[in-house]
């Protein structure tokens, strides 16, 4: 069982770039601990849209969940996280993950093992932030020598978003830690972790995962929402992030009722 949760709220893509300043300067007064993008296809990009973020505010860490890994070649993605990451030392969270396999098909990104592709992906970004110089002939990842020469000296976690259970699975064998999505409940939670747990233990990892969930709020003043982010944080989760509806997308609201947990 945890303590009490890390709270975080979602920045929906739904809503348009130019009300992220308001929203991520908003979340840092209140002292909210985190702020979570998503780079839904074909709406805002996730790493522009954090470093901007970052750029805004003064404490508040931002996450990236997630990234598309058919989207971007793994050594430009290292980059990218690695920029961001010695910009912001210790503020930045990027997640991975499949996206929308009929998103990644409509942009000609499409892949015939998208679990053979982020596991080769998320092996080598790890590597290449750690300071590795990776030299991989995969299926889908090759990179012949290939090393940053910015190089984070505190790398980023690097995490990895799932559902299934291969991919749960693979979150733990190669990431940092693990992106659940919204609607799983406490015993969803559990019953995913089992599957992060495994993955950790077959690769002979010790260190625990960190754990984010997120948690769709349809109404902020409703009762029983901090009954709720216990409830999660009692299954596993480290950070929990209350995600407003698509129907109304506004996060301030969300802000403005924890504000006081904080």
């Amino acid at each position: 069982m945890r303590d009490k949760p890390t709270l975080g709220v979602t920045f929906r893509p739904q809503l348009p770039p130019e009300r992220l300043r308001e929203v991520a300067q908003a979340a840092d007064r209140a002292g909210v601990a985190e702020l979570w993008l998503w780079e839904d296809c074909f709406l805002e990009g996730g790493l522009t849209a954090a470093t901007a973020a970052l750029a805004w505010t003064e404490r508040l860490r931002v996450g990236v969940g997630l990234l598309p890994v058919p989207l971007r070649n793994p050594a430009l993605a290292a980059m990218e996280i690695a920029t961001v990451a010695r910009l912001f030392p210790g503020r930045l969270l990027p997640g991975l993950g499949h996206g929308v396999l009929d998103w990644m098909a409509q942009v000609g990104a499409g892949v015939a093992s998208p679990m053979g592709l982020l596991r080769e992906y998320t092996c080598a970004v790890r590597e290449l932030l750690h300071g590795a110089t990776v030299r991989t002939a995969g299926r889908y990842v090759q990179l012949d020598g290939v090393a940053l020469d910015w190089a984070p000296p505190q790398p980023p976690p690097l995490l990895v978003g799932g559902r299934g259970p291969k991919t749960l699975r693979l979150a733990g064998e190669l990431a940092d830690g693990v992106i659940i999505d919204s609607g799983t409940t406490p015993d969803g939670v559990r019953a995913a972790l089992a599957h992060v747990e495994a993955g950790r233990a077959a690769a002979g990892r010790a260190e625990p995962p960190r754990v984010i969930v997120y948690l769709e709020v349809g109404d902020p003043t409703a009762p029983g929402l901090r009954e709720r982010t216990d409830a999660l944080a009692a299954a596993g989760a480290d950070t929990v992030v209350l995600q407003p509806t698509g129907d109304a997308p506004d996060p301030l609201p969300l802000i403005a009722a924890v504000a006081p947990w904080s």
